[in-house]
């Protein structure tokens, strides 16, 4: 046997070798392709149906953003695969995984939202899945400051379309909801103190770490799920007005006792009890709804951020820790819906623990859901905000709402 036969044989004729077996040389011609050539296979082989491709989220264009600082975006989905801040189940490290398998469905052709009226995957927007934050698993003391260093990284970069907005807007899949705090972080640096919460969730998550007692304390064991939002008072990052608070919503969960109303009170927070979608005379969704705007404004910044707890476990199982009671699927998109006019700069869903939740996956379905509501929010306010400033984006969403109608 002759000896580049032998090399070849043993080698398996690895790709590296292909060309040397096979009798390609150096001088072989590399084929041009024109665009009417790329742009016949494009459309042959471009198209992929809900159960095909890989999973990015909603089909997304994918990009390690945090490596490729030259692809610009409007709004980022950015998976924080974190959960080591827990006080009862752990799992929601899987949870960006669930949430971009759930938003299969999702498609730009076939993406027009009729509760919004607007189609967020084909309108002005460029929004790519940035895949995730490669978190440290086994040190908080490390995590912390990571998460915190890629949010700012991500929100501090130039947006695609700077004539909307000079920042791009960040969305995280979580993740435990301790991730708030380094995101918090990141969007106080871009937006100021103006910055307003609205925290959807079963419980306040503005508990003083002492409410956790154990002989076994230390610095970092006060950095949980459950205290991120009194940390982030600590540090400044929320707004301290009375006149301008933050606001929880679907609250039902058991307390330490009255004060922590009364901490919660001191942090400069209103609270909308889950209860309060039935009470008479509340109005309900759309009375809810407008509670929140009315004591959030359409100006300030908002930062939006969704504990999937906030549903009840039996439309959302799948999570760290379930507090029956809670409002259905459609109640909290009614609610979301009526608040698409705040200026929302940042959000998360946080809390998807996908090996509590049942076959059908519901919990993750619920999430993917969410993240379509808020990414529609987010684009049709920035198509308000361009009718403002008078500018207009070729394309438009006349363009987007037409292509939808097949």
């Amino acid at each position: 046997m002759r000896s580049r036969e032998f090399l070849c044989l043993i080698l398996g004729c690895g790709s590296a070798l292909v060309r040397a077996c096979g009798g390609h040389g150096h001088g072989h011609e590399v084929r041009e392709w024109t665009k009417e050539e790329l742009d016949d296979l494009e459309k042959k082989w471009g198209q992929e149906w809900g159960f095909t491709g890989i999973s990015t989220f909603a089909h997304l264009e994918h990009h390690k953003c945090l490596t490729t600082p030259s692809e610009l975006y409007d709004i980022a989905i950015i998976g924080a695969p974190f959960d080591t801040a827990v006080s009862y189940r752990p799992g929601a490290r899987f949870g960006p995984r669930a949430i971009r398998a759930a938003s299969a469905r999702q498609t730009s052709f076939r993406g027009y939202n009729p509760r919004a009226a607007i189609n967020p995957y084909a309108s002005w927007a460029r929004i790519l899945d940035c895949g995730d934050i490669p978190v440290v698993p086994v040190d908080n003391a490390v995590a912390l400051p990571q998460m915190t260093a890629a949010f700012s990284e991500l929100g501090g970069r130039e947006a695609a379309s700077p004539e909307v907005a000079s920042r791009p807007r960040l969305l995280t899949l979580g993740g435990d909801h301790s991730l708030s705090l380094p995101a918090l972080r990141a969007a106080r640096a871009v937006h100021g103190p103006r910055l307003r919460v609205l925290h959807f969730d079963a419980h306040l998550d503005t508990w003083h770490p002492a409410r956790y007692p154990s002989y076994w304390s230390s610095e970092q064991s006060r950095f949980t799920h459950g205290s991120m939002f009194w940390l982030a008072g600590q540090e400044g990052l929320l707004s301290n007005d009375s006149g301008a608070p933050n606001v929880h919503a679907g609250l039902r969960t058991r307390l330490s006792g009255t004060e922590d109303w009364a901490d919660d009170d001191a942090q400069n927070w209103v609270r909308i009890a889950a209860d309060d979608m039935d009470e008479e005379g509340s109005g309900g969704a759309r009375g809810i709804a407008a509670a929140i705007v009315a004591a959030l404004g359409t100006e300030d910044p908002v930062y939006l951020s969704v504990d999937i707890d906030v549903l009840d476990p039996a439309f959302a199982p799948g999570t760290g820790t379930p507090e029956p009671g809670g409002w259905t699927t459609r109640e909290l998109i009614r609610v979301l819906r009526g608040v698409e006019g705040l200026n929302v700069v940042g959000a998360d869903v946080v809390e998807v623990a996908p090996a509590y939740q049942g076959l059908g996956e519901e919990t993750a379905l619920a999430a993917a859901q969410v993240v379509f509501e808020l990414l529609s929010s987010m684009v049709k306010r920035g198509l308000a905000d361009m009718g403002k400033t008078g500018v207009r984006v070729q394309g438009g969403e006349e363009a987007a709402a037409g292509r939808d109608e097949l």
